[in-house]
């Protein structure tokens, strides 16, 4: 059967193009996999076109549009969540029109199809004295509780996505003077992020406990569970959620609603702007790529918000 172009275009797309022409992270192209799964749904249960028959023809903006509005009302998707399905379809189009000349017009109709205004995301945020409250926590009689003061102080200290920590070794630390850790971002970009002495001592002593300082340790987890295996986003947020469980029973009314790893990331970009930090020293703590991302904190702050933890924005 011959084929009508969309399967090798697409094929092409999420296994060569956004990993290595775009160094796009695994995240990211599945979350692009997951849109195009949907887009073929869509187009089987309301346009009657099966997977294997959809050509490139077939995807116009007027069925985009139809795409988006069905996953409003049929999949109850947000405007946050239409918006990052469409942005995954304008790189697709973006990758097209470069392919084959020949879809130019078609592709420039979907691209002109403009993401839709969203409200601006609350930056939720705990308190310095919430964040010792919750490094308190660990007993530190046990190994386990060794970890995972290691592990928390370094998240809150370097202000890193969870999965910037699943992904750390221990040859992404240093810990000579000056003491750094390198976390790997989005994009699988890298940055080099300053340490505290507090945390080195942590660090230092956690890993040579586990012998993670040998040179044949070095691209092992610097966190693992018992059986030597990296942590997971819901191991780490499990770790946390005691923690900070525990900090609530200490002190009543300190921590109240939901704590996941970003809000910790969000609290440590809020606390070096309240110490003053410049905004272009914090956008590169954080890895932004732009300091217009970085404000937020900015804006949050000015506003001496201080909302009820219930959102776990991604910046």
């Amino acid at each position: 059967m011959k084929s009508t172009g969309f399967p090798k275009y697409l094929t092409d797309f999420l296994t060569r193009y956004l990993p290595a022409e775009r160094g796009v992270s695994s995240n990211t192209v599945l979350s692009y996999k997951d849109t195009f799964m949907l887009l073929i749904t869509f187009m089987k249960s309301e346009k009657g076109i099966t997977a294997e028959r959809i050509e490139i023809k077939d995807i116009t903006k007027n069925n985009i549009l139809a795409f988006l509005d069905w996953l409003h009302s049929e999949r109850g998707c947000s405007d946050s969540t239409r918006n990052a399905r469409l942005t995954a379809l304008h790189s697709f189009f973006k990758y097209l029109q470069y392919e084959d000349p020949m879809y130019l017009h078609a592709c420039g109709q979907v691209l002109s199809i403009p993401l839709k205004k969203t409200a601006s995301p609350t930056v939720t945020y705990l308190a310095l004295d919430t964040i010792k409250a919750i490094l308190d926590g660990p007993d530190l009689s046990q190994k386990r509780g060794r970890r995972d003061l290691a592990l928390l102080s370094i998240m809150y200290d370097t202000g890193a996505r969870v999965q910037e920590m699943i992904d750390l070794t221990p040859a992404m630390v240093r810990l000579d003077s000056p003491c750094t850790v390198r976390l790997r971002g989005k994009g699988n970009k890298s940055r080099i992020v300053p340490l505290m002495d507090a945390q080195v001592g942590f660090l230092r002593d956690y890993m040579a406990e586990n012998d993670l300082l040998e040179p044949r340790a070095a691209q092992y987890p610097l966190f693992s569970n018992s059986r030597r295996e990296k942590l997971t986003r819901a191991g780490i947020s499990h770790i946390l959620s005691k923690y900070v469980l525990l900090a609530q029973q200490r002190v009543k009314d300190m921590v109240k609603g939901a704590v996941t790893p970003h809000v910790i990331r969000h609290s440590k970009a809020m606390h070096l702007l309240q110490a003053g930090v410049n905004l272009v020293y914090i956008r590169d703590i954080l890895g932004h790529v732009s300091v217009k991302t970085t404000e937020i904190y900015a804006r949050a702050d000015s506003r001496k918000k201080r909302p009820c933890i219930n959102s776990d924005t991604e910046v």
